[in-house]
């Protein structure tokens, strides 16, 4: 029975990693997992020191050994590019560091929080997500970006029931909460849709959209 048992567990994770390469070949990737966000660093001191080796000993199990990628974005959610401040480091091997001297304006410095995309079966209490999806752009209405649309237009590369959605922009990748623009639809049932009519500045910013 217990033989049995482990030939059905190694038929299982050699047709889960049949099925990434098989995806892979078709240039679909298999959904990233991320780990939660994680802050253990101010800039008060020196820098925001948001380091990889520092934040896997501190954070047992939580990140996996080797990640693939990582994100950083200021507490308030401004994506690296919008907080426009000059970085150190930024990757996935070493982490993230901003350091103070390094800045050209002297202004009290950014506070960032960085997480770590893993592979799927790291996924513990991370979200799996799609890739980026930008179908429309402010130019007419507004930017639609209708989960009923991006299925169509791209069939297979989304969950049959999504349960979360994040919506940035596509030039600084600032995230859509942050930009203080008014949202139509904002969820992971319908998708995303901003209106030129419900802005200030009668028109939207361009934003791309996530599943997961």
């Amino acid at each position: 029975m217990i033989k049995l048992l482990s030939v059905a567990i190694v038929t299982a994770l050699f047709l889960e990693s049949f099925k990434c390469i098989v995806v892979s070949h078709l240039k679909c990737r298999c959904p990233q997992c991320w780990t939660d966000w994680f802050d253990r660093d101010d800039p008060s001191g020196s820098g925001d020191w948001e380091t990889f080796s520092n934040l896997y000993k501190e954070n047992p199990g939580k990140i996996c050994r080797k990640p693939q990628g990582i994100e950083a974005t200021t507490l308030s959610g401004l994506s690296v590019a919008a907080a426009g401040e000059v970085i150190f480091k930024n990757d996935a091997t070493s982490g993230f560091v901003c350091r103070n001297v390094d800045q050209t304006q002297k202004k009290m410095y950014s506070d960032y929080r960085v997480r770590f995309s893993c592979h799927p079966p790291f996924c513990g209490g991370g979200v799996c997500w799609t890739d980026w999806f930008d179908c429309d752009n402010p130019s007419s209405t507004g930017d639609w970006e209708l989960l009923k649309d991006l299925r169509k237009e791209n069939p297979g590369k989304i969950c049959e029931n999504p349960l979360y959605i994040e919506a940035v922009t596509t030039d600084t990748m600032t995230p859509a909460i942050s930009t203080g623009e008014t949202f139509y639809i904002f969820n992971p049932t319908q998708g995303f849709v901003c209106r030129n009519k419900d802005q200030r500045k009668r028109m939207c910013r361009d934003y791309k959209v996530r599943f997961g």
